[in-house]
């Protein structure tokens, strides 16, 4: 409650004993209080600024068009300082192989939108002989970013795959993104040609930059991936013939709970969690309880560079 106020009303008292009145406003007189007046509201003031500036990747990070499902991987996916180890910048023309749901294209689009960049997803193969699956998740990604131009911009769509052409025009990506797919190209024996083909997107200098579940050294390298995990020589080779130079890796996406020997790969940890093999039924006795507590898988960040 302000003082003035109080003062207010203990003037406005009236004490019917007497001079306690006169007693009352002598003393408050001597306590030498006074009513501040309060400085006017400045006219149309506008509002205080709340959260990042609109177009910084922190303000695409925290976006409220972000589901919290989404948000909630932000611990293990690390987005904020992953684009930024791969030197993300607004301007820049991103090339995204294989975006799935769009979980950072969520964050990618928007940014780039507003800085004036161009965003591309290089899709699942379209066609007769598509996998129904990636076909369903092709066309619900184009609806959903073609939907909000003041959001997304106007994203780029081409695809990836044995018999794809180029992802985008030769030489005039910025920056290329393998985002935990290697595993899937290997078990569809195009790796190789990922490689080839962001080389082929880049511009001279231009970054790839690679998230991919890890696994350890000392554990036999399945060519197809079953598991999902790769070992992080073996990428480094595959960019190397590409002829990618090796710029640095992070260990920001990194998780040492992941013992990388799960009864359905690395699936059966979240956001997948597998309960039974794949296409199988769902087991509802299978006690997920380590799996919750690992969280998700240990994966290696890679960034490597198209030589100028």
């Amino acid at each position: 409650m302000a003082e003035g106020q109080a003062m207010g009303r203990g003037v406005s008292r009236r004490f019917l004993l007497g001079g306690a009145t006169v007693l009352a406003l002598t003393g408050m007189a001597a306590c030498g209080r006074k009513d501040e007046p309060k400085a006017p509201a400045a006219p149309n003031a506008p509002p205080a600024p709340s959260g990042p500036p609109e177009g910084s990747l922190e303000w695409a990070v925290q976006g409220s068009w972000r589901s919290a499902q989404d948000k909630a991987r932000d611990a293990f996916r690390h987005p904020m300082e992953t684009l930024r180890f791969y030197g993300l910048q607004p301007k820049m023309a991103v090339v995204e192989f294989w975006p799935g749901g769009g979980w950072y294209t969520e964050i990618l689009a928007p940014y780039l939108a507003r800085g004036g960049g161009a965003y591309v997803a290089a899709l699942f193969p379209e066609g007769p002989t598509a996998d129904p699956a990636q076909a369903v998740l092709n066309a619900a990604f184009r609806t959903r970013f073609s939907s909000d131009k003041k959001l997304y911009g106007e994203p780029q769509f081409s695809v990836f795959g044995a018999a794809s052409g180029p992802v985008t025009a030769p030489g005039t990506a910025d920056l290329c993104l393998f985002m935990r797919t290697l595993h899937g190209w290997m078990a569809a024996g195009i790796a190789e040609k990922a490689f080839a083909d962001a080389f082929a997107a880049l511009r001279p200098g231009g970054v790839l930059g690679v998230e991919q579940h890890r696994l350890a050294p000392a554990q036999d390298q399945d060519p197809v991936a079953a598991n999902g995990y790769v070992q992080e020589a073996f990428v480094r080779q595959l960019a190397a013939e590409a002829g990618f130079v090796f710029v640095e890796a992070s260990e920001i996406n990194a998780n040492p709970k992941d013992t990388k020997d799960h009864p359905f790969g690395v699936d059966t940890l979240a956001p997948t969690r597998l309960t039974a093999p794949r296409g199988q039924p769902a087991d509802p006795t299978f006690d997920r309880t380590k799996y919750e507590a690992i969280g998700e898988s240990d994966r290696m960040t890679l960034k490597f560079r198209k030589p100028e």
